[in-house]
């Protein structure tokens, strides 16, 4: 009764609050309800500049912070391992060898003084000792604490798994955003370049103005300084070209050098067509939310382990094997047989604040990892619409200012004629060229903003990875 008891005690387990995580999410992005999803596309296909794909492949290859990824995958495969042996015996083999001397003033050694032995089978002193024999250790796993351990490593490992996919991911975007970062930079030097051009037979045309006296040389140094000026940032380009190209560089894993693209047609290229699909096809697709969802399941086999402390643990000992006081006499069976079993069953009866502080901060892990998946899934759903939204406002605005740059290019010839003929001022012209460049670089930079939400959209739905 003592005993039953004692185990009731042992077995009670503190209340904790739980939590059930909510993997609602809305019907659809739109009013679609067409399942096609351009996530399930592989990057390989989704991707059709053969320079670009070249480059994502090597960085797939040699991108450091990958490769410590799969380092770490590596790690909790081996983790996997390490648990299944937990609940598995453990048997060792060995021997020994070793000599003993009693002391005559003791217990023992009067026993032995005083024990009638005939002379030719007293045992010898000091006293030898030989033993070979196997070893086994084993933990009857009855509440499923190891078990559920090992479930919690794979789950761990899955959850390592797919951190690698979303990583595999995120650095498919980098680059391709980065690469028509790239392309734009190479478009609008070539901009710069053509202004500068057309800029400079502007100011030779108000140096010859200037010498027929029809303007001053006020207007000759207006002109000149727009020259000047259109110059310099050419320089801060040529800049950002090196650093676009050296963020590649970094991704594919190696020194600085030419990245090689094909920067023409840049402004005729044409977004890819989006299928969005529904959001519920997010718990598939998304690995940082499939990474989530290991986490959590992991967490919970946690909280059962540490519970499963409360509860007495059965062990199993057993040896087998030969000992003698000389090695002659291993080989006499069966009296140089040694043979062991020994059971034990154990629980914590007081203090066990321990354990319990262990069980409750099990749980509070739980909840966070509850937590953390419906904020992962709430962050994808929401990087989905702001793309989606993005990329139909920016086709809107691309159309916008591809009449606002033609309206603008037309200006600056209208201008230099009215010019020419004493009808409109030398402000006028250089606020039309000036104009005209700057929405030629907006033109650009919102081809490469339209680029980039297809490729961020790609990578919010969950592609690339597969």
């Amino acid at each position: 009764m003592a005993l039953i008891t004692l185990l009731n005690s042992a077995c009670q387990t503190p209340a904790l609050v739980t939590r059930t995580e909510n993997r609602t999410v809305p019907a659809s992005y739109t009013d679609s309800q067409d399942s096609a999803n351009t996530a399930k596309v592989r990057w390989r296909d989704f991707f059709t500049d053969p320079y670009l794909n070249d480059l994502i492949d090597l960085a797939l290859k040699n991108n450091q912070e990958l490769n410590i990824t799969l380092q770490e995958i590596e790690i909790s495969r081996n983790e996997i391992k390490a648990r299944q042996g937990e609940y598995l015996p453990f048997v060792s083999v060995g021997g020994g060898a070793g000599i003993e001397k009693t002391p005559r003033y003791t217990r023992l050694g009067a026993l032995e003084a005083t024990t009638d032995i005939k002379p030719e089978r007293e045992m010898p002193d000091p006293l030898p000792d030989f033993r070979v024999g196997a070893f086994a250790r084993w933990e009857v796993d009855i509440w499923h604490k190891l078990r559920n351990a090992k479930k919690a490593a794979i789950s761990r490992y899955l959850a390592s798994m797919e951190g690698r996919n979303f990583m595999v991911t995120n650095l498919i975007a980098e680059i391709a955003n980065s690469y028509y970062e790239l392309l734009a930079l190479d478009n609008q030097l070539a901009i710069i370049r053509q202004n500068i051009d057309i800029q400079s037979n502007a100011l030779k045309i108000v140096r010859m103005e200037k010498e027929a006296t029809r303007v001053t040389e006020l207007a000759v140094r207006r002109f000149q300084a727009q020259v000047l000026n259109t110059q310099n940032l050419q320089y801060d380009i040529q800049q950002r070209i090196i650093e676009a190209e050296n963020r590649i560089n970094f991704l594919v894993g190696r020194y600085p050098q030419p990245v090689q693209r094909n920067n023409q047609g840049f402004e005729s290229l044409v977004p890819a067509v989006i299928q969005a699909g529904l959001p519920s096809q997010l718990l598939e697709n998304r690995p940082d939310v499939r990474q989530a969802e290991h986490d959590l399941a992991a967490a919970r086999l946690d909280v059962q382990v540490a519970k499963a402390n409360f509860y007495p643990s059965l062990g199993l000992s057993a040896g087998l094997g030969i000992q003698s006081f000389n090695p002659v006499y291993l080989a006499t069976l069966p009296e140089s047989l040694l043979a062991s079993l020994v059971g034990d069953l154990a629980g914590p009866v007081v203090n066990k604040n321990a354990i319990k502080a262990a069980y409750v901060s099990a749980n509070a892990r739980q909840i966070q990892a509850v937590y953390n998946y419906e904020r992962t899934l709430l962050n994808a759903y929401i990087e989905v619409v702001n793309q989606l939204s993005k990329i139909s406002n920016l086709e809107k605005s691309y159309g916008v200012k591809s009449n606002e740059v033609q309206a603008l290019t037309e200006s600056i010839t209208i201008s230099n004629r009215l010019f020419s003929s004493a009808r409109a001022d030398y402000m006028e012209v250089l606020l039309t060229q000036r104009d005209a460049l700057e929405s030629r670089f907006d033109l650009i930079e919102t081809k490469m903003q339209q680029l980039n939400a297809v490729v961020n959209v790609y990578r919010a739905l969950g592609g690339g990875w597969n």
